[in-house]
């Protein structure tokens, strides 16, 4: 007869610990990702707004692993849909780069407690972000808001083009805009997130290993 074997209270803690930094973490990118808490950039139409709601997503894929970290960007945006002023289409293009985001550095980071895989994730984390944000946004967010709203895309590239008057194409927008601010903004919540891993790291570590620099 075959044994089976029951999970140890070791790993059961650890189970229990990654459920309840996961839940608090996706509150506090719900609370983030509150219009008073977002900012427009003098830089960027009105419509693309900034803040950190990512960092939370990024310190749960850094501590708890990859899993964790998009789940609270799930959350978050499931929780947005109720409130949405888009249909659903600006959480659903949130939800696609913030898991871009989390996803290589929780892969990256979470094999190894180093500060340094940590870093590396992030920043390669923040790089496909804003690559996949010019995919992203040509081929899905913008084309079904346009479409959901009746507004023509001449209608939105014109408010790129009243900030840069050499921007007349969409795709230039996003090469010109939109990477560089979904870079920028990835990589400024991971710099939160990382100030936040290293304090904590010990403490998520501990339980089967000792963190090194």
């Amino acid at each position: 007869m075959e044994k089976t074997t029951k999970p140890t209270k070791k790993f059961a803690k650890f189970d229990v610990r990654r459920l309840v930094f996961t839940a608090l973490m996706a509150a506090l990118s719900i609370v983030l990702s509150m219009d008073a808490l977002q900012f427009v950039l003098p830089i960027m139409p009105s419509f693309i707004k900034f803040d950190f709601s990512d960092a939370p997503a990024v310190l749960a894929s850094l501590t708890m692993g990859p899993v964790s970290g998009v789940s609270v960007s799930l959350i978050k945006n499931i929780f947005g849909c109720f409130t949405t002023k888009t249909g659903c289409i600006g959480e659903l293009s949130n939800f696609i780069l913030s898991a871009s985001l989390v996803l290589p550095a929780g892969i990256i980071a979470h094999k190894s407690p180093k500060l340094s895989r940590a870093v590396i994730g992030c920043a390669i984390g923040a790089v496909v972000s804003g690559g996949i944000s010019v995919l992203s946004n040509y081929f899905l967010t913008f084309p079904a808001y346009a479409a959901a709203f009746g507004t023509p895309l001449d209608v939105i590239v014109g408010m790129f083009t009243k900030i840069l008057p050499a921007a007349d194409s969409l795709i230039e927008c996003l090469l010109i805009f939109n990477m560089p601010f979904t870079f920028v903004k990835g990589a400024a919540a991971s710099v939160l997130a990382l100030v936040l891993y290293k304090k904590l790291r010990p403490i998520f570590y501990g339980f089967y290993r000792q963190p090194t620099v």
